[in-house]
């Protein structure tokens, strides 16, 4: 799977914004807009293991695609949702516990780079990995 290895945060497109829309504090907007965030990606059939490591925590996420599970964002925002494969796209649809409104992920593999996109109440943001 094009997934698969370990990626590091190169860039960040209109995060800071995106996490000023989810109702993070400035403070952590501006020390999650530098976390250094370190993803291992592991696929086995529809099974997913995904290992973040950034400045605030590590953290194990497993994960089968289209099924429903919970995951706390690093700001403590809880989610319900699932992952689902659409061509190459790996494209989540999740729900916040505190206010019902839908947050899209979305992972793709563009030339060398693994992008991953948000987009929370019309606002999109990106962020670039690099193979590291």
């Amino acid at each position: 799977m094009a997934f698969n290895g370990t990626w590091k945060i190169d860039r960040n497109e209109n995060y800071e914004k995106f996490m000023e829309v989810m109702g993070v504090n400035v403070m952590k907007r501006k020390l999650g807009a530098h976390d250094n965030l370190k993803m291992t990606i592991q696929q086995d059939g529809n099974k997913i293991t995904v290992k973040e490591s950034s400045n605030f925590r590590t953290i194990d996420i497993e994960f089968t695609l289209g099924v429903n599970f919970e995951y706390s964002l690093a700001d403590g925002t809880e989610l319900t949702g699932s992952w689902n494969m659409e061509g190459n796209k790996l494209v989540g649809t999740f729900t916040r516990k505190d206010n019902g409104k839908a947050l899209t992920a979305y992972r793709e593999i563009v030339g060398d780079e693994l992008v991953q996109t948000y987009v929370y109440e019309g606002v999109e943001a990106k962020r670039f990995f690099k193979r590291g």
